[in-house]
């Protein structure tokens, strides 16, 4: 007898799954270009390409009411997860609710992040022979974590709860915390919002390779408001490690997810969902590098100069934009030319290059919170 797949269970491969099982899959080598490009995951499979242009993107309509949420099904006994040439997928652990985070110690350990159940545990060995409890006590909404400082001998797991930053002392090899949670000075803002899951609640949190700096990154409280409700969301902002001296780091992005730097370079990346209700397809996510003081168009445009028609009515006709916080802003958008490849969830755009405002040094003055280059 068949049975659905637990949704506690932990696949540590979950980005492979959504390549998966297509009845009619593309070849391996295919490259989709043009509305090929556009299609959905019966067009998936291990080494299927899509390469989409601006020229691509369908003009936006209302899709508002085409909710379409997943269901869990049952999963044939003798299901198998395709993968690419020479990887393979077991299943390795079991029992979780909702693990929304991974993250490798050092020492190979696999951290895991209940978010629901505001716990963190560790698994080790390589079919979890041990799983432990790391710790319950201190998070709320808990998504991203990190271990500081950034090397071999890490001295503390830094947590990004929903409404600011906790840590955890720590050495190589821990199962549980070695103290309480220390809640350091770092504030985010917090709470339900106006989207129909409460509100992008997830904080994704990473460490400059030198140790000098922390990225916390928040998404939106609204699918696309301009109002002062969006005041400090829809950012990355930067720290010092104990969490003084906060600085918007970029700032228009709906929310960026995950957060990254690229190995061996100072080049810090995100994967960033985008708005919705402007029609299948459209806008799409987009992983994309992040540059300083960047702005990235949330709510007002979307992949370069698009218009959002949902806000485009806020707008100055001089070019100002006013964002969060009543401050106004003369600046000119950039749009880049970039090359797209298209990965999975509906779209995904790499970027080679980063839309970003440039803001007149002499515009009105901004809360340092709101505008970009200021702090």
């Amino acid at each position: 007898m068949s049975r659905p797949w637990p949704r506690e269970t932990l696949i540590v491969f979950a980005c492979v799954i959504l390549l998966s099982t297509a009845p009619e899959p593309g070849r391996a080598g295919d490259l989709l270009t043009g509305k090929t490009a556009m299609g959905d995951w019966t067009s998936d499979a291990p080494g299927v390409r899509r390469k989409i242009t601006v020229a691509n993107l369908p003009p936006p309509r209302s899709n508002v009411l085409a909710i379409n949420p997943p269901r869990l099904m049952p999963g044939p006994a003798d299901a198998q997860l395709k993968v690419p040439l020479g990887f393979k997928i077991d299943m390795l652990a079991t029992g979780f609710r909702d693990p929304r985070f991974l993250l490798t110690a050092p020492n190979s350990d696999i951290f895991v992040v209940e978010s629901r159940a505001d716990q963190i545990k560790v698994i080790r060995g390589a079919h979890a022979e041990i799983v432990e409890l790391f710790a319950n006590r201190g998070l709320n909404k808990p998504f991203g974590i990190a271990f500081y400082p950034p090397g071999d001998d890490p001295q503390f797991l830094y947590v990004a709860n929903t409404d600011g930053v906790i840590r955890f002392p720590y050495r190589n090899g821990d199962l549980k915390a070695r103290g309480p949670a220390e809640k350091l000075k770092a504030q985010l803002s917090g709470g339900a919002g106006f989207l129909r899951s409460g509100g992008h609640w997830t904080r994704d949190i990473v460490f400059s390779s030198d140790g000098k700096k922390m990225y916390v990154s928040i998404g939106s409280r609204s699918n696309d408001s301009d109002d002062a409700s969006e005041a400090n969301r829809a950012r990355i902002f930067e720290f010092n490690p104990d969490g003084t001296d906060q600085k918007v780091y970029a700032w228009g992005i709906r929310n960026a997810v995950g957060i990254a730097f690229r190995p061996g370079t100072n080049e810090l990346w995100m994967s960033t969902n985008e708005r919705d209700e402007l029609g299948d397809d459209l806008p799409p996510d987009y992983i994309s590098s992040v540059k300083p003081s960047g702005f990235y168009g949330w709510p007002w445009f979307y992949i370069g100069n698009h218009a959002d028609p949902a806000t485009k009515d806020n707008m100055f006709a001089t070019g100002r934009i006013r964002p969060t916080g009543g401050s106004i802003l003369r600046a000119k958008l950039l749009c880049p030319m970039f090359s797209c490849k298209r990965t999975r969830r509906r779209s995904i755009f790499v970027f080679t290059a980063a839309s970003s405002f440039q803001p007149n040094t002499k515009a009105t003055s901004s809360p340092r919170s709101t505008a970009p280059g200021t702090g």
